[in-house]
């Protein structure tokens, strides 16, 4: 995957990783198509692999990972915690939790954003929205 730079009005890039394809879509539809009236689209990069994460991350792809932590083989927190220590400048990322007891290892993962599930569409689209306001405000 190539890099891409934003082109003014270009809507956000966000990557949703999970492995489960139902979660993906479940992601897609609390957050929406555009995080609000008169917003750019957001571009959905979906991936079921970690490999694929580590890629687009590196390649920087997106403006915001969202990781499902109850991934099979490579959960989100771990994947979280390998990619902000190897990806330079990596983008904010949100976790999926099953529990809120998982919020200790969510911060050990160095997760910007956390939702627990069962998934609430509000808490989805205010933490998504407010991590890429976050990110935006860094540049």
């Amino acid at each position: 995957m190539t890099s891409s730079t934003p082109q003014p009005g270009s809507g956000p890039r966000i990557l949703l990783y999970s492995d489960d394809v139902d979660v993906r879509a479940e992601v897609r539809l609390a957050v929406g198509p555009r995080l609000g009236a008169g917003r750019s689209q957001i571009e959905w990069i979906e991936v079921g692999t970690a490999d694929a994460v580590l890629a687009v991350a590196k390649a920087d792809g997106a403006d915001l990972l969202v990781l499902d932590g109850e991934a099979d083989k490579v959960g989100g927190m771990g994947l979280a915690r390998q990619l902000k220590d190897e990806v330079f400048e990596c983008p904010p990322v949100l976790l999926l939790i099953a529990r809120p007891a998982d919020s200790s290892l969510a911060h050990w993962s160095n997760a910007e954003g956390v939702v627990c599930r069962p998934l609430d569409p509000i808490a989805v689209h205010d933490a998504v929205a407010g991590l890429l306001v976050g990110e935006a405000l860094a540049r």
